[in-house]
């Protein structure tokens, strides 16, 4: 059943509704970290706009999101690698046992 919470994201209060505990977590610790960097560009850039902040968050996040997905894809790719080097060696294996 869901269950309505309430964040805050820079400054701007949000309603939503969550489907589980779970959920909830990672909607809060997202939040979170959208505050974090929020006041890390404010820090940084005293003069911008809260629209250009976002927007540096915005790029961040996206930019780290295309990151992981390469190291992912990266990973996948070498475990499929060994994946094939394993039954390769298993099939010499059992070739070389008869």
């Amino acid at each position: 059943m869901a269950q309505s919470i309430t964040i805050r994201i820079a400054d701007r209060t949000y309603s939503l509704k969550v489907s589980s505990p779970e959920h909830e977590e990672v909607i809060r610790k997202a939040a979170g970290e959208i505050n974090r960097k929020v006041k890390l560009y404010l820090d940084k850039f005293p003069g911008k706009g809260m629209i250009e902040i976002l927007s540096f968050v915005a790029l961040n996040v996206c930019m780290s999101n295309i990151t992981l997905q390469k190291q992912a894809q990266a990973m996948e790719e070498e475990g499929a690698a060994l994946a094939r080097e394993l039954e390769s060696y298993l099939e010499n294996t059992d070739r070389n046992s008869r």
